[in-house]
């Protein structure tokens, strides 16, 4: 299994819109479910109010796939929520160790 972790810094007026759309019920969950690799996501709020988004999948293939197939959706969902931010890290792509 592979995570892929982002880290956020939140506009304040936007963080309940954030919350909503980031978290594991979301917007963003919802569209990377319409792929079967898909294993979910976390959202976590640190003391500094940023977050770091958790997204689970079960091969690095699998989001590979997803993107292929879903670019234009999510093209159009990162753009629609870009403004909520005052910064967006891709901390990088882990894979579980057993």
């Amino acid at each position: 299994m592979i995570a892929i972790l982002w880290r956020y810094e939140v506009r304040s007026e936007h963080r309940d819109a954030f919350e909503a759309s980031y978290g594991p019920a979301g917007e963003w969950a919802r569209l990377f479910a319409q792929s079967a690799g898909f294993r979910g996501t976390e959202l976590l709020r640190g003391d500094d109010q940023s977050y770091i988004t958790i997204d689970r999948w079960e091969k690095k293939e699998d989001f590979a796939a997803f993107l292929a197939e879903h670019e234009a959706a999510y093209r159009d969902l990162d753009k629609r929520t870009e403004g909520w931010t005052r910064s967006e890290t891709r901390l990088g792509e882990f894979e579980t160790v057993d």
